[in-house]
C-alpha cells in the first residue's frame, strides 16, 4: 500500500513524552526553529532527523507524521 504524509504528530508526541521543542532541540543539537517548521507542517523531515527524534521520543519514525494511504 502506498501513503503520503498528512500532518506532523511531532507536537502530540512532545506532549505525550512531556518534553518541549526546544528541550528536544537541545538534546538533539539542533535549532528550535528547525523543530517548529516540521510541527507547523513548513518542511517535513528527512528520515535521519525522523530516526533520531523518535529514538529520543521514544517512539517510531511512521508515529511522527500522519500517513494517508491512496
Amino acid at each position: 500500500m502506498k501513503y503520503e504524509l498528512g500532518a506532523c504528530l511531532l507536537a502530540l508526541r512532545l506532549s505525550e513524552a512531556r518534553m518541549t521543542a526546544e528541550q528536544l532541540a537541545q538534546l538533539l543539537q539542533y535549532k528550535p526553529e528547525r523543530l517548529v517548521d516540521y510541527i507547523d507542517n513548513k518542511r517535513v523531515m528527512p528520515l535521519k532527523t525522523a530516526i533520531a527524534i523518535a529514538d529520543t521520543l521514544g517512539c517510531r519514525e511512521r508515529d511522527l507524521y500522519e500517513l494517508k494511504p491512496y
